[in-house]
């Protein structure tokens, strides 16, 4: 759990940073940097999304998530607790909800998180999401300053996410392969690339409620011998 424990401190501490220099900067300033943000989680969800090779895999997973997370209500239910801490610690007075669910998906859905965790669950070696730690310092910092502190309460998700993982990569080593991790990534890459959407307010894409297509895709990959094409 060290390089779990790493990420949350690297989120926690760059957010608060952040958060005390975006108070300081003019509010044409904050949205010309919101929206350079946009512009390269659009990149980043573009990159992951070649990373397998049948975009039929993120496709359907995406599909079948979104129709398990719309009866679910996930992005509903994320916007209500963001909600409620916003009421509760702020009285309503920063945009706490979107920054929380924003940078949660942000932080949980990318490859690192996936490959970083089975690595540490299974060998120990945290190294990558040493890595990770670094890139999602740099962001909680970035968010932070444009978004506000709401940003740290994405460190919570980032515990429970990556700590599961990685307490249960040891009963998944010999079962995920490849291309498996390659099909979750990819799929990652289509809800980064709605996340992107959102922030440089073009659509407002429920990314929250295609979270499920994350545990669609390796299942895909693993019942491709059965599939009739």
């Amino acid at each position: 759990m060290t390089g779990t424990v790493l990420n949350v401190a690297t989120v926690l501490v760059c957010g608060g940073l952040g958060t005390l220099a975006g108070a300081r900067l003019p509010e044409g300033m904050r949205q010309t940097a919101l929206h350079a943000i946009g512009i390269v989680t659009l990149l980043v969800g573009v990159s992951n999304f070649l990373e397998h090779d049948n975009p039929l895999v993120p496709l359907v997973s995406v599909v079948a998530g979104l129709i398990v997370g719309e009866a679910i209500g996930i992005d509903r239910g994320l916007k209500r607790f963001g909600d409620y801490l916003e009421r509760r610690l702020s009285g309503g007075g920063s945009p706490v909800s979107r920054a929380f669910v924003t940078t949660s998906l942000l932080f949980c859905v990318g490859p690192l998180t996936v490959l970083g965790s089975i690595e540490a669950g299974i060998t120990g070696d945290f190294s990558l999401l040493a890595l990770k730690s670094t890139l999602d310092g740099i962001a909680a910092l970035s968010f932070a300053a444009v978004l506000g502190w709401g940003v740290l309460l994405s460190a919570g998700t980032v515990l429970v996410v990556q700590g599961s993982i990685t307490l249960g990569a040891g009963l998944l080593e010999g079962a995920v392969t490849g291309a498996m991790i390659s099909a979750t990534t990819a799929t990652g890459g289509v809800l980064i690339f709605g996340l992107g959407l959102g922030l440089l307010e073009l659509r407002e894409v429920r990314v929250a409620n295609m979270l499920p297509a994350l545990l669609f895709a390796p299942v895909l990959v693993a019942a491709a011998p059965l599939w009739p094409f």
